[in-house]
């Protein structure tokens, strides 16, 4: 039985894997900003508390809170993030930042909160939920691509550096998934770069993102993702990297084999 932190529990993914990680007997904290959205968790034994990404403190609090209550925590699991949509040259600097604010540089401060007490202990899971966006890239999502990117490469590392304690860190790449996570992105789409020189490719993007995730879509659902982070949190030597959801393994591996300009053609008929 571990003691687990799942971030943006509060929808998708993180609630999936919060009621997951529950059903399997671990002592399970459930943290984001809407705290009435994680009633099952709640339900299911799981600890609800309130937590802003963007607020240094509520970081130090969670961890703080948990670490009161258990004595330990033995899995971080940072699935909190935002996705912002829009051209390049369109999307103000200050949405930029906060992307990374909320998707690398909150991640990497729980990090460092986590890991003095499971150096303590000796052991330890970080599960840094990325996307196939951490490798891959396609038009009118640089900024989110970009945090994705730089999770991976900041998980990496971190890897290597916490090995020796006994402490693991994942990175999970969610293909397609259907959640609400991206229930925004036509109207930034519109809004950013509608009515600019890239305005007909958003509005292209715009009308496939409406549809790719309705009912009919072959898109996974978060229960999908949430048992492998399971079992990735319960492997006695996990695997770096877990590819996981629709079209996960397959853009990932065309993207690693195609010539660049063959990539592009190809991520050029999401705008089209």
């Amino acid at each position: 039985m571990k003691v687990v932190l799942v971030t943006g529990a509060s929808s998708g993914i993180g609630k999936a894997t919060a009621l997951e990680l529950l059903r399997a007997g671990h002592i399970v904290y459930g943290a984001a900003r809407r705290t009435g959205h994680m009633a099952p968790i709640r339900a299911a034994g799981g600890r609800v508390l309130p937590l802003d990404m963007r607020r240094p403190e509520d970081l130090e609090r969670v961890i703080d809170t948990i670490v009161a209550e258990q004595g330990r925590i033995d899995v971080l699991i940072n699935n909190a993030g935002t996705v912002l949509h829009g051209a390049a040259e369109d999307v103000p600097l200050d949405m930029a930042r906060d992307q990374f604010e909320v998707n690398v540089f909150a991640p990497a401060r729980l990090v460092q909160l986590a890991l003095p007490y499971m150096r303590e202990k000796g052991s330890g899971t970080i599960v840094n939920v990325s996307s196939i966006g951490g490798e891959i890239a396609l038009p009118l999502g640089c900024w989110y691509y970009a945090t994705k990117h730089a999770l991976e490469a900041y998980s990496d590392t971190l890897r290597l550096e916490v090995q020796p304690f006994g402490i693991d860190v994942v990175i999970i790449q969610p293909g397609i998934i259907r959640t609400e996570f991206e229930d925004r992105t036509a109207q930034d789409l519109r809004e950013i770069s509608g009515g600019t020189a890239y305005g007909a490719m958003a509005e292209a993007m715009a009308r496939k993102s409406e549809t790719q995730l309705g009912a009919d879509s072959p898109a996974s659902d978060p229960d999908v993702v949430a048992a492998v982070i399971r079992e990735a949190v319960e492997a006695g030597r996990p695997e770096a990297r877990y590819a996981v959801g629709y079209m996960a393994d397959k853009l990932l591996e065309l993207n690693r084999t195609l010539p660049d300009r063959e990539w592009d053609k190809l991520a050029m008929t999401a705008t089209s």
